[in-house]
């Protein structure tokens, strides 16, 4: 039998940990093995009860979220959920957690009235049991580097249309590393990452500023993409896809239902690459959970599109590419610090 997941609640909240509590009841694999309403009672429960995961307040008197997150990643590596508030301030700090190490962050609602204020973080902190920890860090380690100016400036062997990208749980880190290896004159970028809303436009302002070869930035309706140009569908109700008008591709944001239980949906995007651009397009498909983009990546690749899946080692969640590898969507199974350079060498079939 599977061992239970233990976790440690941190929050200040008294009424926060009860609701966090009360959504863990039903999940039998998972026990709260302690609660700490700061950073100093966590400390020592991380000692006394050896926990699996941790869910962590980002505000707290004394030594906020990050600080405690950075003492963790350097001391005593454990996986942590960050529970962070739904506000321009609270998405710019769950930026900063995932780019420290973070597992994931999970939204605070802004009412927490309801016994399901709190659905869905059960399922982040038994992924995150389960994740591979030295997937990331080596993750962080190999952006660090990539963002260091290197010699002249490789161009693509093969001129495509545009490039399709879909990440989900240690997507934050497996971007940048990817986009830090692509040059100014790149092919129209068009990528869905898992977020909630608020939170694309601060980690495309982040990678704006990071990586400033590329122009990066959420995607708007109707936008015409240009070479160079890196658009993130914007997290909240509507799903970002490509469509070709007048010889030009555009973006265009449809409201519809979520997909694979998401808005915006990885499938979504590329499904409409593989109508919109077919064999003049590339797919690549990175970390994250469940299986959301394997149909679209392979809907891509029967276009003619070539097609790229992150393999299992550098995964931090080995999820959306492994569907992709079984159902053959992925042409091509590579490590994350080597994506950008086999997009970049590869030729036309």
């Amino acid at each position: 039998m599977e061992q239970p997941v233990k976790v440690l609640v941190v929050d200040d909240s008294r009424t926060i940990r009860a609701l966090i509590r009360r959504s863990f009841e039903q999940y039998p694999q998972i026990v709260i093995c302690g609660e700490a309403a700061n950073p100093i009672e966590a400390r020592d429960l991380i000692i006394k009860d050896q926990p699996d995961v941790i869910t962590l307040d980002v505000e707290m008197p004394g030594m906020n979220g990050l600080q405690f997150l950075e003492k963790i990643m350097r001391l005593r590596p454990i996986p942590v959920v960050m529970v962070s508030a739904l506000t321009a301030r609270g998405a710019e700090t769950a930026i900063t957690a995932l780019q420290m190490g973070a597992f994931d962050c999970f939204p605070k609602p802004v009412s927490v009235m309801g016994t399901d204020a709190f659905a869905g973080l059960a399922r982040l902190v038994i992924q995150a049991a389960h994740s591979c920890p030295g997937a990331r860090a080596g993750a962080s380690q190999a952006v660090s580097a990539s963002v260091v100016p290197h010699g002249p400036e490789r161009n693509w062997a093969r001129a495509f249309e545009l490039v399709a990208i879909g990440s989900s749980t240690g997507g934050v880190e497996a971007l940048e590393q990817v986009l830090s290896g692509f040059p100014r004159q790149s092919p129209p970028i068009v990528i869905c990452q898992h977020m909630p809303a608020l939170f694309t436009a601060s980690f495309s302002n982040r990678l704006n500023q990071k990586i400033t070869a590329l122009s990066i930035a959420e995607g708007k309706d109707g936008e015409v993409l240009n070479h160079g140009d890196v658009r993130i569908a914007p997290g909240g109700e509507r799903h970002m896809v490509v469509e070709r008008r007048d010889g030009h591709y555009m973006t265009r944001l449809l409201s519809a239902p979520p997909v694979n239980g998401h808005c915006p949906s990885v499938d979504m995007l590329f499904d409409s690459v593989a109508e919109a651009v077919g064999r003049e397009a590339l797919g690549v498909i990175l970390t994250g959970m469940g299986q959301d983009g394997a149909e679209g990546l392979l809907a891509m690749r029967r276009a003619g599109a070539q097609t790229i899946a992150q393999d299992k080692a550098s995964s931090v969640v080995y999820g959306m590419p492994r569907v992709a590898a079984e159902i053959g969507a992925a042409e091509h199974i590579v490590p994350l610090s080597q994506i950008a350079m086999a997009a970049m060498a590869m030729r036309a079939h």
